[in-house]
């Protein structure tokens, strides 16, 4: 089997053209291709972003049966599919389904002139799928006949994103090491770091399973139920099971990224002063100037191989459960454990905020009744 990487994602929400005004309004994405019923895709809308080599699909379903409108209805909005590229998908599709992931959807042909495309599904984790996709010919063309490409406008201030570096992945308690295993049984992933977590009386495990390419890892992630319920629990009873719970994008300037998102009204989890203040403690030397990192908060962690930095989103629905992360590599192979506490704090001081302004508004609102 051959994996080569994330040829795209899809989300299901509850308005595809809202979600598209604020990623595109926000992060620069672009819409490039669209689909409906007038292309053949039944009782659905849905759009086509690019940013870089990150193409995701936007998918509202237009009727209550419809399967994005009954997982937004339990989920919320959030990443329904993560399809993964491939040289052979009717190939790969038999293989993996030979190996234990349940069959979805058989094979299926997507074509005109210049393009081929051919698509599957299989069963992934929790209600999430994972279409297998082999493309040959234009590499401008999603899914012709399905999805109608339209001309994206030019982004006004390049392409600060690249690709998918990772997504994290959570799972129930007691499911870990089963969801690790699948994906090393079905898909041929490696897990090639596990690690106990400790933050403030909570607990958890992960497990980071990659594929032989390296392009597609996922840092899976499981709640210890022996400590105190935190944001995992949180994730977990508000997303009602098993999901994404952000998806991280690599960047090759996160300064000017974080800069430039930050003034079109994206929000990013804070950090305090003191972080930065041991920061040169820690580490010996930083590539990027520390003043500011500080300033807009993005942080730093190293491995044998080299530095990472990297930030997150405060969350980007009322549930307050996927939210996504901006990282850029200088060589470090692994994934900020280091910040995993500074995440968590200012993750708890992002929910603790929502809570109290939420409580504030109930008594005014109580108060003025």
């Amino acid at each position: 089997m051959n994996i080569l990487g994330i040829d795209h994602l899809e989300f299901y929400v509850g308005d595809a053209r809202q979600t598209a005004y604020y990623l595109c309004t926000a992060f620069g994405f672009r819409i490039c291709g669209q689909g409906g019923p007038q292309t053949g895709l039944v009782d659905q809308r849905s759009l086509l972003l690019q940013h870089g080599d990150i193409r995701i699909v936007l998918t509202s379903g237009l009727v209550p049966d419809h399967p994005a409108t009954q997982y937004v209805g339990r989920h919320g909005d959030g990443v329904a599919i993560v399809a993964f590229e491939t040289d052979d998908a009717a190939g790969l599709y038999a293989e993996v389904v030979g190996r234990g992931a349940a069959a979805l959807t058989a094979p299926a042909e997507y074509a005109d002139a210049d393009t081929r495309v051919v698509t599957a599904s299989v069963s992934g984790f929790g209600d999430v799928t994972h279409r297998l996709v082999e493309r040959h010919g234009a590499s401008w063309e999603f899914m012709p006949g399905a999805i109608e490409m339209t001309m994206a406008e030019q982004s006004f201030d390049g392409d600060l994103l690249k690709v998918i570096d990772h997504l994290a992945v959570c799972v129930p308690a007691g499911d870990l090491s089963a969801t690790s295993r699948f994906y090393q049984d079905v898909f041929g992933f490696a897990e090639i770091f596990e690690e106990y977590i400790e933050v403030g009386g909570q607990g958890m495990d992960s497990k980071v399973v990659q594929s032989p390419s390296r392009q597609v890892t996922f840092t899976l992630i499981e709640p210890d139920l022996t400590r105190r319920p935190g944001q995992i629990d949180d994730f977990l009873s508000w997303h009602a099971g098993a999901g994404v719970q952000h998806v991280a994008f690599r960047t090759d300037d996160i300064v000017t990224a974080v800069r430039t998102f930050g003034e079109r009204g994206v929000g990013f989890l804070s950090t305090p002063g003191a972080y930065f203040d041991a920061l040169e403690q820690r580490l010996s030397s930083v590539d990027l100037p520390i003043a500011e990192l500080r300033q807009l908060g993005v942080l730093v962690d190293t491995d044998h191989y080299g530095q990472l930095y990297q930030i997150f989103t405060q969350s980007m629905h009322v549930r307050r459960t996927l939210f996504l992360e901006l990282i850029e590599r200088h060589g470090a192979l692994t994934f900020g454990s280091s910040n995993i506490k500074a995440l968590y704090e200012a993750k708890e001081r992002e929910l603790g905020v929502s809570a109290e302004q939420a409580a504030t508004r109930d008594h005014a609102g109580l108060a003025t009744a």
